[in-house]
């Protein structure tokens, strides 16, 4: 804590929502202050209340939504004396809110430019408003602004979507700055291209910063504070540091414990997702609000709603067991109903007692899927000048000459930044698009290009698990119909034997039976992707394609349903295509990663290999890019410049070397590169050789040890 006055003000919060005659209280007893060019986290699962505490502040909750105790400040003005013409004012100069989603917020029928202009003083002169607005453009680093001002939001790729939106809310210099998840969409290069513009602009402009968000990397990364917000009550305050390091709160050692670090294996370690769910605000626990979830409960929990505490200069808790948890006497790290046994690291995690040995983790199985030079181009429509003009139509290069393997029992994880081809290559291999070259073998029989050449064997033993569930699952239809249909359709199953394999289908799940009368929307995020997962076993499919099938969900739910997915591919031996920009997540699942880049693949490998040198220069990006949770890593940062290239022009030799950190020259531009290959099967695409890209490169982070 620094001596300056605080920028922003919150006491003793309450933030309630009217429910038919009574209130129910969202955010409550909430204090917090934040200074300037001081950035705070807000972290906590979905529904403790974060994006009820940003709404507050901007003072722009619904309608049944009130502020019933408690006071927000800025600069020790109290924001509920201002009536509405004097919060545009503050919203026009001193407050800014940069959403989740860049496109929801952009007007789609205005140029970024217009939009760019709106956000200025009206009175100033034409001339100075358009000078002003590729100012803005060129402080977030876009490279054309020009060309950007010109544009649509659609024509944008979603970096740019989100750092017109930063240069947006930064055009009037605002004091405070509320980030409201404006990362969790992005993938890893792009995010860290924009913690970088933060970071900067932070400190160059010595701005306040609330930063909203379940990305808990990105939190340590970027924050000075973290404030752990669960069910509406602030239950721990500290420096980022202290509070990753030694958290006191065994809700923020769960959420700690829950998150994939780059190293960990399926084969060796369990995460540990928080058992149960964030009580509903129509029935809050008596006491500690955390106590039905808290391994460390004791009957004083139960009874007594512990105060908030300072138990060191600079952090506050709000837990009746923190001295014991700060002396270390007890742990809150969590049990789990398996054979497990500790490593004694101290990081909270469990490890299998009966991990498979190297040679059975490394066994060749048969191959289920099998892809030899599949294609995937698009014809682009012409403008009208285009036609006028006599101009041939524009193809787009999707997906250009992949070959891929996954074996039974095996994970293959697919990454690469958005629009490299990934989810374009899923729904060739599902059938939903059809592909215009090269073949694709499952059970080495060859698959029609489309779903209605494909037989009912073929559609049983191939199943997609998207990622929002909500698109996935019929609003109308209860999960026992959901799940019992495909059992009957796909799998051959007589009604009473259907009612049976859905019982069975849910607890494999780990959902109650009872689950089996209820509707999508009586489910909670994590609820319907456990139905949606049950929903692809059902067929018993040889294969199974995740297309960022966790990428949405809290930490914690994560992880349940990644231990998920890690039990059912032991106990059924499918295959697994697990698509995600998350690497943390993929290097934990996946027994081989493909990296792939404008369609076509960089790399190939045992994710142990991936992870290690030598690198791919566009992996060693990747990698470099992921926000650590282990704030003591050290990581080598390297930035790509400029987003990806169009797939419609694809540059000539490799297609990397437009932003390639190790580009040779000439070569790069004219030569594609030649695939290489070390003993162990790793293969990297580039025109440096093997040894030369060993000896250049370090260790991009240092792994953890079993």
């Amino acid at each position: 804590m620094t001596d300056s006055a605080p920028l922003l003000q919150i006491e003793n919060l309450t933030i309630s929502y009217r429910q038919g005659r009574r209130w129910l209280d969202a955010v409550r007893d909430f204090t917090l202050q934040i200074e300037p060019g001081q950035t705070f986290g807000l972290v906590g699962e979905s529904g403790s209340g974060k994006s009820t505490l940003a709404l507050a502040i901007m003072r722009y909750l619904s309608d049944n939504g009130a502020i019933r105790q408690g006071r927000i400040a800025l600069n020790d003005q109290d924001l509920a004396m201002f009536d509405a013409d004097a919060m545009r004012s503050l919203w026009s100069t001193q407050i800014k809110l940069v959403p989740q989603n860049p496109l929801t917020a952009l007007n789609p029928s205005l140029r970024v430019g217009e939009q760019l202009a709106e956000a200025l003083d009206p009175k100033l002169p034409n001339g100075l408003i358009q000078e002003r607005v590729l100012e803005l453009l060129d402080m977030v680093h876009i490279a054309d602004p020009s060309r950007v001002v010109q544009s649509y939001p659609h024509q944008l790729s979603g970096g740019m979507q989100q750092r017109v939106m930063i240069a947006m809310a930064l055009s009037a210099e605002p004091t405070l700055l509320i980030l409201d998840e404006p990362t969790t969409n992005l993938d890893v290069t792009t995010e860290a291209a924009i913690l970088d513009l933060f970071r900067e602009l932070i400190a160059a402009r010595n701005t306040a910063v609330l930063f909203v968000s379940h990305n808990l990397g990105v939190v340590g990364r970027l924050c000075d504070r973290v404030a752990v917000l669960y069910a509406g009550e602030l239950i721990e305050d500290a420096a980022v540091g202290d509070l990753y390091r030694q958290p006191l709160h065994p809700y923020t050692r769960g959420l700690l414990d829950s998150v994939p670090r780059i190293g960990e294996s399926k084969h060796r370690t369990l995460l540990q997702p928080i058992p149960g769910h964030i009580p509903q605000l129509d029935d809050l626990p008596p006491g500690c609000v955390f106590a039905p979830r808290c391994p460390l409960a004791i009957d004083r929990c139960v009874a007594e709603r512990p105060t908030t505490d300072i138990p060191i200069e600079g952090r506050r808790v709000r837990c009746h067991r923190w001295p014991e948890i700060l002396a270390g006497t007890i742990s809150a790290q969590q049990e789990l109903a398996v054979a497990l046994s500790t490593n004694g690291n101290g990081n909270g995690k469990v490890h299998l007692a009966t991990a498979p040995t190297d040679a059975a983790a490394e066994a060749i199985n048969a191959v289920i899927l099998e892809l030899n030079g599949v294609e995937k181009r698009f014809t682009v429509s012409r403008s009208l000048p285009e036609i006028l003009t006599g101009q041939k139509p524009r193809e787009v290069r999707a997906v250009d000459g992949v070959d891929l393997k996954v074996a039974q029992g095996q994970t293959l994880g697919l990454v690469g930044e958005s629009g490299s081809g990934k989810t374009t290559l899923a729904r060739c291999v599902i059938g939903l698009i059809e592909r215009s070259g090269g073949e694709i073998c499952l059970l080495d029989i060859p698959l029609a290009r489309d779903l209605s050449g494909r037989d009912q064997t073929m559609l049983r033993n191939l199943q997609m698990v998207f990622q929002n569930p909500d698109d996935a699952l019929n609003p109308y239809m209860t999960v026992g119909e959901t799940l019992r249909r495909p059992l009957v359709q796909l799998a051959g199953y007589a009604r009473a034997e259907a009612d049976d394999g859905v019982r069975r289908l849910l607890e494999a799940v780990k959902l109650s039976p009872s689950y089996a009368e209820r509707l999508p929307s009586q489910l909670s995020g994590g609820e319907k992707q456990r139905v949606a997962i049950a929903r692809a076993f059902a067929a018993q499919p040889e294969l199974l394609l995740f297309d960022e099938s966790v990428s949405a969900l809290d930490v914690s739910v994560q992880a349940s349903i990644l231990n998920l997915l890690n039990e059912l591919q032991r106990d059924n031996q499918n295959a697994y295509l697990f698509i995600s920009h998350d690497l943390a997540v993929v290097s934990y699942l996946a027994d081989e990663i493909a990296v792939i880049y404008l369609g076509h693949l960089m790399e190939v490998g045992r994710t142990q290999d991936i992870l290690d040198p030598p690198y791919h220069p566009y992996t060693e990006a990747l990698l470099s890019a992921i926000p650590m949770l282990d704030l003591d890593v050290q990581q080598e940062h390297i930035r790509l410049d400029g987003d990806i290239p169009s797939p419609s022009n694809i540059p000539t030799g490799c297609r990397f070397h437009t932003r390639c950190p190790r580009f040779l020259g000439d070569i790069c531009v004219n030569q594609e590169p030649p695939w290489q290959e070390d003993e162990n099967g790793h293969r990297i695409y580039c025109h440096i050789p093997l040894d030369e890209l060993r000896a250049a490169q370090k260790h991009v982070f240092s792994l953890q040890e079993d």
